[in-house]
């Protein structure tokens, strides 16, 4: 069949009529129809299947069969038993349930299923696949069951979910990364305000972590980053987020937790295991870790604060010393002000000469002669007053000046014993980044010749923490030292990881006993004592000499002698003092120290001068609180309160203690906590736990992190108005008034 396009005679073009053409052909019969589709499943382009109006499966193509263990009777079991419906690879699924679209009788289009299938218990054996299906009606349109097909898209989503997981885990360590931490943050704190939970956000960061990096190369620091995130899985508890922030830096969210007492124990727990010695690449490791933590709501609403929160505690925990944790309070900000401010004045501050050493004797434990002096430094900062080396030590180690301290210290120690009678040693600490430097044994040399001291009076103080670098270094720093004839000690011995390898390798001299065993060595159960004299017998053995630290009471001195310590530190014979108040101690000829000290060794109890709130039914009250310990306090300001009254002290920011008044004299109470505080990770003590920010919202407040001051429930929430029980006095001034 031909169409005219148009013209005449020999212009006339003819061409195919198409619609005629396609009249003409003749349709594919049943027969070559089913030979198509046999084509396509035997070539694994689609698979087909069907079901019945009960969900059974009627049909299946011979080569998705083959997925199935062979003597499962696949052919009329439920389709929902076969397959599963997928995710996203993040294990968030963003696709309807399957049984959902089953039970509306929905049309499936390239739902993604994983299929429960034979060997499919790892993960490299799931096999899944994209379904398409259209429900089937009768000619009453009453539903008959499903027709569809399927394909096999593994690969694609194996290929799907690696690079979801990149972009949302750390490659290094596989731990979740920044992005994916932040994210899960802002998810569950925008979820957890509606429902009123808490969550805690550790923020981490190891210290010494640069020193392997750069004794050991950088494999062997990604092997410890690799070999720290497996510690932390093994710790934090089950439901928690880990992630790996970059460089050293860690993060653990942990939802509904805000008691501080169980936060507290767990941040000890990695603090002690994430301080456990390294083995890599044939080297020992030791490193360490701080941290800061921070609870929503109380300490941030929205995620950025309650991360700032985090960053500001941990920032708080390496400068108070590190190896430590703290929680975040509102002073913390002020802090971490001064901590800067510290940094920059501790350039300036040899110059200026703010610096000065002090020295503490160190004694004979039975004839209490001394035998020589710890070097130890002093900084009284024109503005802040003194600061305590555990401050501005780490500040200057952070920042690169703790090479400069440490030879200006060594070289005054040394100026200064050569002006003491005899051969009275000298003790100088010696840090890890110093030991480290090639400069050490120059600088300890120039500094003896200097002064003009004998080599076998000055004494080194090596911590522990030298021996996490490399193991051939450490070594021959050792003979350099021992060459130039200078004493060795191992200074804090029993707080780390002490090895008998590193005794046996390192020339020492003297093994220093860490004063937190001999705190309570007296006390009946306490294992101290056992401790203290495996210590001795074993220095004994080396040809050791040993001192103990830290000995402030009658009781631990008598203890240390009877257990045969050879000298003891402390201040039950003396702090350390200026160099003038040594030279007029030993220019009188007096070479004996005289102990001075309270019998017998009292628990940690904190001296405080600071005004807080007492309440009482609807009553605030002023005190002055003298004392704190973690089960109660003595306070100052109330008369004519009779014992075993019950009180509520308010230590500040929704800490709120229930407490019994146990002895009442004047204006002065005893009082005995119904729960006893925990450490707040700094030396400090805190609650367990704080007012609601949901609780005080409730109450009309806004909801908010807690507030810096002194504050409980709104007015009207304190029940029936009644008068003032109690008198109270203004201590300071001697005056009284009802409260």
């Amino acid at each position: 069949m031909f169409r005219n396009l148009g013209g005449s005679g020999a212009e006339q073009v003819r061409v195919p009529d198409a619609e005629a053409a396609v009249r003409e052909m003749k349709p594919i019969d049943a027969k070559e129809r089913l030979a198509m589709l046999d084509a396509i499943e035997d070539e694994g382009l689609a698979w087909f299947w069907a079901t019945d109006a009960e969900g059974q499966l009627t049909y299946l193509s011979h080569g998705a069969m083959s997925v199935f263990d062979p003597s499962r009777k696949v052919i009329g079991e439920k389709l929902n038993a076969l397959f599963e419906t997928a995710t996203d690879g993040t294990g968030e699924g963003r696709d309807r349930p399957l049984s959902f679209l089953l039970s509306k009788r929905s049309k499936i289009v390239d739902q993604p299923v994983r299929v429960l299938a034979k060997g499919s218990g790892g993960d490299e054996n799931v096999v899944w696949w994209s379904i398409t299906a259209k429900p089937q009606f009768d000619k009453n349109d009453a539903f008959v069951g499903y027709r569809g097909s399927a394909k096999d898209i593994t690969d694609e989503h194996r290929e799907r979910r690696d690079s979801s997981r990149m972009a949302e885990y750390d490659s290094l360590t596989g731990l979740a990364n920044r992005h994916r931490m932040n994210r899960r943050l802002t998810a569950t704190l925008t979820a957890y305000r509606v429902e009123k939970r808490s969550c805690a956000l550790m923020m981490l960061d190891l210290d010494r972590f640069k020193q392997v990096n750069d004794t050991l190369g950088h494999p062997a620091g990604d092997e410890l980053l690799r070999q720290v995130s497996q510690r932390l899985e093994r710790i934090v508890p089950e439901g928690s987020e880990i992630g790996r922030l970059g460089g050293d830096e860690f993060q653990v969210m942990i939802p509904d937790m805000d008691d501080r007492g169980e936060l507290g124990d767990l941040a000890n727990r990695l603090i002690s295991m994430i301080s456990q010695p390294y083995s890599i690449e044939g080297s020992r490791a030791i490193i360490g870790t701080s941290i800061g933590i921070a609870i929503a709501p109380y300490d941030g609403i929205e995620p950025n604060e309650l991360i700032k929160a985090s960053d500001l505690a941990l920032y708080a925990a390496k400068g108070g010393g590190r190896g430590q944790f703290r929680f975040y309070s509102n002073d913390l900000k002020e802090s971490a002000e001064d901590r800067r401010e510290i940094e920059e004045d501790l350039r300036d501050a040899l110059t200026r000469g703010e610096l000065e050493m002090h020295y503490q004797p160190a004694v004979d434990s039975k004839t209490h002669q001394v035998k020589g002096f710890e070097a130890l430094m002093r900084w009284d900062h024109p503005k802040h007053g003194p600061i305590s080396p555990g401050v501005f030590i780490p500040i200057a180690e952070d920042s690169n000046l703790i090479d400069a301290l440490g030879e200006w210290a060594l070289r005054q120690a040394c100026e200064d014993a050569a002006q003491w009678p005899g051969e009275l040693t000298v003790s100088v600490n010696v840090s890890a980044q110093q030991f480290v430097s090639d400069t050490l044994p120059t600088v300890v040399e120039n500094a003896l010749s200097n002064a003009g001291l004998p080599a076998r009076q000055l004494e080194l103080e090596i911590t522990e923490s030298v021996f996490m670098g490399d193991v051939n270094a450490t070594d021959a720093m050792f003979r350099k030292l021992s060459r130039l004839g200078v004493k060795l000690a191992l200074d804090d011995f029993g707080t780390g990881y002490s090895s008998l390898a590193y005794l046996r390798r390192a020339p020492f001299d003297k093994i220093k006993i860490d004063q937190s065993f001999v705190r309570g060595c007296t006390q009946d159960g306490n294992s101290s004592a056992a401790i203290i004299t495996a210590i001795i017998s074993l220095a004994r053995a080396m040809n050791m000499v040993t001192t103990a630290e830290g000995v402030e009471a009658m009781d631990e001195l008598e203890k240390i002698a009877q257990l045969d310590a050879d000298m003891v530190q402390g201040f039950i014979f003396s702090r350390a003092v200026p160099q003038a108040d040594v030279l007029e101690k030993l220019g009188t000829g007096e070479m004996r120290y005289e102990p001075v000290g309270p019998a017998r060794h009292r628990a940690d109890r904190r001296t405080l001068f600071r005004r807080v709130s007492v309440i009482h039914e609807n009553h605030h009250y002023t005190v002055m609180l003298r004392d704190l310990s973690r089960s109660g306090a003595r306070i100052e300001g109330l008369v004519d309160v009779p014992v075993g009254t019950q009180l509520v002290l308010d230590l500040g920011e929704g800490q709120l203690v229930v407490c019994t008044v146990v002895r009442s004299q004047d204006a002065t109470q005893g009082l005995s906590f119904e729960e006893p505080l925990v450490s707040d990770g700094a030396g400090g003590l805190c609650t367990r736990h704080r007012v609601s920010p949901y609780m005080l919202a409730s109450a009309g407040m806004p909801l908010q992190a807690l507030p810096a001051g002194n504050y409980s429930m709104p007015k009207g929430h304190g029940g029936p108005h009644t008068a003032p029980r109690f008198m109270q006095v203004d201590v300071s001034a001697g005056s009284a008034r009802a409260g």
